[in-house]
């Protein structure tokens, strides 16, 4: 249960899902639900649910206008579990915020218009990056004639077994920290106070510990 909150209020919760299979079995949905059962308050009100089920770079979003309008037309503040189930695009969500209603992410409840135009482009920065540098990687791969599809499978596979592996590793770790309900930040705080680096050496961020903290809810 969220504390804090200075008075009650009313949400329309939207969650979103990939694919039809994730749609039907729940997967990712549950996660979505908990993250929002935990945000709400005693006395909050979700007074509606959309689900969505589309691929987070298609921003046709049915569900979503109608989670929108629904929000207008009661008085209600737009309610998401988590930023990156919402878009991977910092215009999509500049452009949602323009309707004039509240947007709120469960797992950023302090996080304000401002700062969550900053996570969003730090997300989409980092896939960029990633995106370039398995370009790159394709590229000089292919001065070497080595075959392109199959090394492109591998390279993917060998960064997603790598991050999946530096996950785990922290999860007796991060996960305490998670059902202590601590804000992204504070999780980096401490990450970075225990003196913990990312696999890169570098400091823990917010955005970081929010990918890491998706690897570990997705399995």
């Amino acid at each position: 249960m969220f504390e804090g909150k200075a008075e009650m209020s009313r949400y329309v919760a939207y969650f979103r899902v990939s694919t039809e299979k994730q749609g039907k079995s729940g997967l990712g949905l549950a996660a979505q639900h908990s993250l929002v059962e935990r945000f709400l308050s005693e006395g909050d009100k979700v007074v509606a649910e959309y689900v969505e089920v589309q691929s987070g770079k298609n921003d046709e979003r049915v569900e979503l206008w109608k989670a929108i309008n629904h929000a207008k037309k009661h008085d209600a503040k737009l309610l998401i579990a988590k930023l990156d189930r919402f878009s991977r695009k910092v215009s999509f969500i500049a452009s949602i915020m323009e309707q004039g209603i509240g947007l709120v992410v469960a797992e950023m409840p302090h996080a304000t218009d401002f700062q969550l135009h900053i996570f969003a482009a730090l997300a989409q920065e980092e896939r960029r990056l990633i995106s370039e540098r398995t370009r790159s990687a394709l590229a000089e791969a292919k001065k070497r004639g080595v075959m392109l599809g199959k090394n492109g499978k591998v390279l993917a596979e060998q960064n997603r077994t790598a991050a999946n592996e530096r996950a785990e590793i922290l999860r007796p770790i991060i996960m305490p920290m998670v059902e202590q309900g601590l804000s992204l930040s504070e999780m980096a705080r401490r990450l970075n106070d225990m003196g913990i680096l990312t696999a890169t050496g570098s400091r823990f961020y917010p955005e970081q510990v929010r990918l890491i903290c998706n690897r570990l809810s997705s399995k």
